[in-house]
């Protein structure tokens, strides 16, 4: 019998390292990663959140340590979420100068400059003893219009704390429009929209919720997406865009590749993409145990999220994987 061998043979182009590196189509670089941190208004020290292991709250002086360390791995930023020792029904911690986020954004301008960019979460979750994006209606619906004041309030004091982004997460519709205008109308031209575009009311952000003392009870299906919908980002994006955001993110990441793809096709804007507390937890749980190679587990996600389309991650092993990257094994120069 007469074998027919194959005419096309596409594992040449895998034959060896060379030719692997010489075809990679994506790599990883640590300007591609954005650091979340939380800093804890009050806080003598750091403390560890139990369900996001070697993750803090951050006192002051130790987020201003996080962050030079994130200057000095050139990272991509720095991206912000206070925890007060108060709240109120309004989040009014939110906007005052002296809240613990606005503190934050200060001195880390103050001791940063220009750096590293410094971002900062701009919603009202943090901050209100409901634990919801916005203010509440006397029917405890969320009221989305009187919720964008309270946003263009808290983009002027984020901007006057000296953020270089600010990063709307709160899925209010025209909140891209409405900061954008408090922010030109008070000269901040050059402060940048992060918008959360699709963010999808999502099981995987249970360790966050550990991470900034949530009060939420119930949950937030009224006003962010329903996982089951792709296309809906879609128009989110196109919102936005037409509101005037700079760039636009995907949240949460690994579950929702196919929407990370899809909006990253569309935009003309950079698409970022958030490594949720839920996927680092799962990734730790499992490493821990002996599961998964840490190393690899990590780099191959954060690569997934490039070959989706991501411009940037928000990933809580930002530092871990900018030091595997600056001096990679062997083993691991495929994903640079």
């Amino acid at each position: 019998m007469t074998v027919k061998h194959p005419f096309h043979r596409p594992r040449r182009l895998r034959a060896s390292d060379a030719m692997r590196r010489l075809n990679r189509e994506v790599t990883l670089r640590s300007a591609d990663f954005i650091l979340p941190a939380f800093v804890r208004e009050g806080a003598s020290e750091p403390r560890e959140i139990t369900s996001m292991p070697g993750v803090m709250q951050h006192s002051l002086d130790s987020l201003v340590e996080a962050a030079r360390e994130a200057a000095d791995l050139w990272l991509g930023g720095i991206m912000l979420f206070g925890i007060p020792e108060k709240k109120d029904a309004v989040g009014s911690g939110a906007t005052d100068p002296n809240g613990i986020l606005n503190v934050a954004l200060s001195r880390l301008r103050e001791e940063l400059g220009d750096s590293l960019l410094v971002m900062a979460d701009l919603c009202l979750d943090e901050f209100t003893d409901h634990g919801h994006c916005g203010l509440l209606d006397p029917n405890g619906g969320v009221d989305n219009d009187a919720t964008l004041e309270v946003y263009r309030e808290m983009a002027l004091a984020q901007a006057r704390a000296g953020a270089h982004v600010v990063a709307p997460s709160g899925m209010m519709d025209g909140q891209i429009a409405a900061i954008r205008d408090a922010l030109d109308s008070e000269g901040f031209k050059d402060v940048a929209i992060y918008a959360y575009t699709a963010k999808y009311a999502s099981a995987f952000y249970g360790p966050f919720r550990e991470a900034v003392d949530s009060s939420l009870k119930g949950d937030r299906k009224t006003y962010q997406q329903d996982p089951a919908n792709g296309r809906e980002a879609l128009r989110e994006l196109e919102l936005d865009l037409a509101e005037g955001a700079d760039m636009i993110m995907v949240k949460p990441g690994l579950a929702y590749l196919d929407v990370i793809a899809e909006v990253a096709a569309a935009s003309p804007v950079p698409v970022g993409t958030y490594q949720v507390s839920g996927e680092y937890a799962m990734i730790e749980a499992a490493c821990q145990n002996g599961w998964l190679d840490r190393e690899r587990a990590v780099l191959e996600s954060l690569l997934a999220f490039k070959r989706a389309g991501a411009s940037h991650v928000l990933t809580y092993y930002a530092p871990y994987a900018a030091k595997l990257l600056a001096d990679l094994p062997p083993h691991l120069r495929e994903f640079a």
